[in-house]
């Protein structure tokens, strides 16, 4: 069942929330030793007497009694937030992140967290902590990254909605390699924490993950909303509301490798636009689309900034000759990138994003939604740290192989990834659609939309 069905099941009292609890616990004991998605698990008298609590008292909200995972990169008061690092491994929360208050405020029962790469860096979920999240369609394969374990966990049954995070498409590349949805929202929709700098990076934001966009639409009103402490949040109105009714019909571009700029595995074309050609068989107008900037200015204005942002977040632990060790090879590469940056190069890379962004508000005004693939390779061996070629062209950093995920998050685009099928091995891949700023429902209804045709997750279990 999907989390909103759960929710009206919940409420209509065919189904309570001690049995989903039950349900999801032995989904978690009978899958979560093979793929590792969910981690710091907490003890099954604990969880039931809360879902017993959350059956005896009123309903606080669609979630109430919903077991949830959250993320390892985000607080959730009393259980551990390790990051993925041996430098914070067994810290435990004091407090809950933004985003996890107001899940918890509309009812959701927190079970633990899910996995995810050391401070979330790269797209491959392994950490010297918790170790490696597995595929769930091919255990000797990744399940993508950093929102690994949600999406490894959604795909599972473990859990029913899940957050996940995204700088470099972290809720994108694992919900296409999981055959699950993921969102990017529009920058500023979900608030970050207010704490540190607020004003500078803003390239990463939280969001929901599921098995159908109807649950994506109801857990990203949860967790929407400005927070006063913060700036740059955005109010709008409600996605749930507006996911009935016919989707309108939409020009819908298609950017395929960005005039030869992206390298794609062998198959990864194919599936794409053989899944393009379903979404004009829905009734949307599709076009090709020339390579509406330069992509090397593009990924030279990205990993300035992005490098920028990791030396900030994480220049203290650097700067500690003991914590130093405790970094790995990727965290210390974009650190000392980042320190190595004059404020000249930010303003450069900053000019870049701007100018980005002013061209893809003329592309906005020729198409409705920009589709290109949600990774460039197929899922990787598990032991991998990460794609070092694609056929046969060499990749020049950690996450090159991730190229094709930046013209949205330079500019803080809403992105949702749809499972777009299987290559002939057998391995899920899909699709990011990325609408112009605010379009987050336009986006979801075409999701929904696509769902209805397809049914993905449901088809085509793991």
């Amino acid at each position: 069942m999907g989390a909103l069905a759960q929710s009206e099941a919940m409420a209509a009292g065919s189904l309570s929330a001690v049995e989903l609890m039950e349900a999801s616990l032995g989904r978690i004991e009978a899958a979560n030793r093979q793929v590792n998605a969910i981690v710091s698990l907490r003890s099954k008298d604990a969880l039931m007497a809360e879902a017993q609590a959350a059956d005896a008292m009123p309903r606080k909200g669609w979630l109430h009694g919903m077991p949830m995972a959250i993320k390892d990169l985000a607080d959730a008061e009393g259980l551990p937030t390790s990051m993925g690092s041996p430098l914070f491994a067994g810290q435990v929360a004091q407090t809950d992140s933004v985003f996890v208050g107001r899940l918890r405020a509309t009812g959701a029962i927190i079970i633990g967290k899910t996995n995810t790469p050391e401070f979330g860096l790269g797209s491959h979920t392994f950490n010297p902590v918790h170790g490696a999240t597995c595929n769930p369609y091919d255990l000797a394969k990744s399940a993508g990254g950093s929102s690994g374990g949600a999406a490894a966990a959604l795909a599972c049954g473990m859990v029913s909605v899940a957050d996940g995070s995204d700088m470099m498409g972290s809720l994108r590349n694992p919900a296409g390699w999981n055959n699950v949805y993921g969102m990017r929202p529009s920058w500023g929709r979900v608030p970050g924490e207010p704490e540190g700098d607020m004003y500078l990076h803003q390239l990463s934001t939280s969001g929901p993950m599921a098995r159908c966009p109807r649950d994506l639409a109801a857990l990203l009103d949860t967790m929407a909303g400005p927070d006063r402490r913060q700036p740059f949040g955005t109010s709008a109105d409600a996605t749930l509301p507006q996911m009935g009714g016919q989707a309108a019909t939409m020009r819908i571009g298609w950017l395929g490798d960005w005039g030869g700029a992206f390298p794609y595995a062998d198959g990864i074309s194919a599936l794409s636009e053989a899944a393009v050609g379903q979404i004009a068989d829905l009734g949307h107008e599709v076009a090709d689309v020339p390579p509406p900037f330069d992509a090397g200015r593009m990924w030279d204005a990205w990993i300035t900034l992005r490098s920028f942002a990791v030396a900030g977040g994480l220049g203290a632990l650097f700067e500690d000759p003991e914590k130093r060790q405790g970094l790995k090879p990727a965290a210390i590469w974009e650190i000392e990138r980042g320190l190595g940056l004059s404020a000249r190069d930010v303003q450069r890379a900053s000019e870049a994003r701007s100018d980005w962004y002013r061209a893809a508000m003329d592309l906005f005004d020729r198409v409705d939604v920009l589709v290109l693939p949600s990774a460039q390779v197929w899922p990787f061996a598990v032991e991998e740290v990460h794609p070092t070629e694609i056929v046969g062209q060499a990749m020049d950093s950690y996450h090159r192989w991730m190229q094709v995920v930046v013209p949205a998050s330079l500019i803080g685009l809403p992105v949702v990834n749809v499972p777009a099928g299987f290559g002939n091995d057998g391995l899920p891949g899909g699709l990011q659609l990325i609408g112009r700023p605010g379009g987050d429902a336009q986006l979801l209804r075409l999701a929904q939309q696509w769902h209805e045709a397809t049914h993905w997750p449901q088809v085509r279990r793991p």
